[in-house]
């Protein structure tokens, strides 16, 4: 297994790197040349700025059975066609049971915000909320061992 993280305005990219490091898991970063990361264990690549960018090359470059770190559902989504694993940056594993309505979701999301209504507020994120991310990831780690 592997570890790869979606770092286009990833929270959690240096709790990950520790908990791969520890569990002597590779990781690659892949991240736009906007995004400075530096780490003495993970591989950085960087991409393109362009949308999707960091996605794709996920998406390309993945293995079944890696998993990948991301709060994008479309890059989920492609995951798991690929056999891969899934966890968001608050520690929901994203699986081929819930994906279709999270995709569901994020439609009548984009149609809501498309015709001016309000979305979905997003809380601040908290100390709670990495604890959370990285019991699921350890989890799923130990899970994989």
């Amino acid at each position: 297994m592997k570890l790869w993280i979606d770092a286009d305005g990833c929270p959690v990219v240096n709790q990950t790197i520790r908990l791969a490091k520890k569990y002597k898991i590779p990781v690659t970063v892949v991240k736009n040349y906007a995004i400075h990361i530096e780490s003495d264990y993970a591989e950085i690549v960087t991409v393109d700025i362009s949308r999707d960018s960091a996605d794709y090359y996920i998406a390309n470059h993945l293995l079944p059975n890696d998993l990948v770190i991301t709060q994008d559902n479309g890059l989920a989504a492609m995951v798991l066609a690929k056999q891969g694993n899934v966890i968001n940056v608050s520690g929901r594993v994203i699986n081929s049971q819930n994906i279709d309505f999270i995709l569901d979701s994020r439609h009548h999301g984009r149609e809501a915000r498309m015709k001016n209504l309000k979305g979905p507020r997003h809380k601040k994120r908290t100390t709670q909320d990495d604890r959370d991310f990285e019991m699921s990831l350890e989890k799923l780690i130990s899970n994989a061992n």
